[in-house]
């Protein structure tokens, strides 16, 4: 199957019918969101990966009620970290963990430092936020690979969320919810390529 395929297949699950997916599975899921191409290479978000059922019931209310939350089989929660500077401090020491040159890892940190320094904390929020839905489509891209349903959603409360999972310097972005479909995806409609190209 191409990437084009999977592009085809996979919808917005509106129900999911409650079937675990396989550890296996999940490791691959999880690999595709490390994997992901970031701004800078900032990977500026962590993610939460909610699986039990008692969790999921508490965040269905703050989710506008919308049932993919309680019969997906894991609901991922993107969030990036209100801290830019902290979290460019701890990709820094990353990157010297790993073996990088010094100078290079110098450079990096004085050119991003530069960035991050250079806009409001708003403008900050907004683009770390941005790059959270780039794993997101590497979530749901790999999830299609493997046979599975997924949706995106950003119809959920950010502060209700981080209040109910006890979240410290983190702000939940988007969530998708994985597992199988328990429902019939509508007609696909996309725009014809001429209205899309300018």
């Amino acid at each position: 199957m191409t990437y084009l395929d999977l592009l085809k297949r996979r919808y917005a699950t509106k129900k999911f019918d409650g079937t675990r997916i396989t550890d296996s599975q999940l490791k691959q899921l999880k690999e595709a969101i490390r994997l992901s191409p970031s701004s800078f290479n900032i990977q500026s978000w962590k993610v939460l990966v909610i699986s039990d059922a008692a969790t999921k019931e508490k965040l269905k209310p703050l989710s506008w009620d919308q049932e993919q939350i309680t019969t997906c089989s894991h609901l991922f929660v993107f969030c990036v970290p209100t801290d830019a500077k902290k979290h460019l401090d701890s990709l820094l020491a990353a990157m010297r963990k790993a073996g990088t040159e010094e100078r290079r890892v110098a450079g990096f940190g004085k050119m991003v430092g530069g960035s991050i320094e250079s806009r409001t904390p708003a403008q900050l929020l907004s683009w770390m936020q941005r790059q959270a839905f780039l794993p997101l489509m590497s979530l749901m891209s790999e999830a299609a690979d493997l046979g599975l349903d997924s949706c995106p959603m950003e119809g959920f409360d950010s502060e209700a969320y981080a209040k109910a999972l006890d979240l410290k310097g983190l702000v939940p972005t988007v969530l998708c919810p994985v597992g199988h479909a328990a429902d019939t995806p509508q007609p696909k409609f996309r725009f014809e390529e001429k209205d899309i190209f300018v």
